[in-house]
């Protein structure tokens, strides 16, 4: 039958493109200088940061309301971390030149963004850390709550890694700091980021708190028809993506 964790990462379908993903030069020198001048400079509050993993392959999940969000985690993180970004960011100008020189990943979503998960699963392969928004982009809702539904494709990245830490991530404040479609930034609005506990998929998949299945029950799960095997797989990532998001709500996500 085979290691049920193995089977379960062949059956997210989600496979790299044998390309090593290295992080470039300069975004290595970047988190090396940086973080410290711009946590000077601005009213960011981290906390959690000791739960950050050791090592990799790591997923970072949170909450996204502002364009700084993913500045704010890499500044707390001290570590390369790579985004799926929007294909518009990538089209020329000082935001392209940004993207390609900290290796961020350019995601066409009228495409379904297959060749995004692609190299992210060349990161993750690589030991590398990803950041996710699991919401799918930012949100587009006026006034609180900000919070939407996940999209599952972060639990389909966590099953095809299933010994990957993931972290939520919960951000407040960005929004006001940077408000969606302005270009004023506000540079002492407080910033909170907060790292939470991290799970494995393994672990979740397994813990009467989240799928509460055995090995076994695995096992038999990945050996029953396609579609039956598929619709339950279908169901696992909606949990998995509803609890996480549910988990970044009770942390205080706005």
């Amino acid at each position: 039958m085979g290691d049920p964790f193995t089977r379960l990462s062949a059956a997210t379908g989600l496979s790299g493109t044998g390309q090593t993903r290295r992080v470039p030069f300069f975004y290595r020198a970047l988190m090396a200088s940086l973080p410290p001048v711009v946590r000077s400079l601005t009213n960011v509050k981290y906390v959690g940061l000791n739960r950050l993993p050791g090592n990799g392959p790591v997923i970072l999940a949170g909450n996204h309301t502002s364009h700084v969000d993913p500045i704010v985690v890499i500044m707390g993180a001290r570590k390369p971390v790579r985004y799926l970004a929007k294909a518009e960011h990538f089209t020329g100008g000082l935001t392209k030149l940004v993207m390609l020189s900290t290796g961020q990943i350019e995601t066409n979503r009228n495409a379904g963004g297959t060749q995004a998960l692609s190299i992210a699963v060349d990161v993750l392969t690589d030991g590398g850390w990803m950041g996710i928004f699991p919401e799918g982009t930012r949100s587009r809702r006026a006034s609180p709550p900000f919070l939407q539904k996940g999209k599952t494709g972060i639990a389909r990245l966590a099953a095809k890694f299933p010994h990957a830490q993931i972290v939520p991530v919960c951000i407040k404040g960005a929004r006001d700091f940077m408000k969606p479609g302005k270009s004023k930034i506000n540079l002492f609005s407080p910033i909170v980021v907060e790292f939470g506990v991290p799970i494995t998929f393994k672990d979740w998949i397994l813990s009467p708190e989240g799928y509460n299945l055995s090995e076994e029950e695995i096992s038999s799960m990945l050996s029953s028809e396609p579609g039956e095997s598929q619709e339950m797989m279908g169901d696992i990532y909606r949990k998995f993506t509803d609890q996480l998001m549910g988990t970044l709500e009770d942390m205080g996500a706005p």
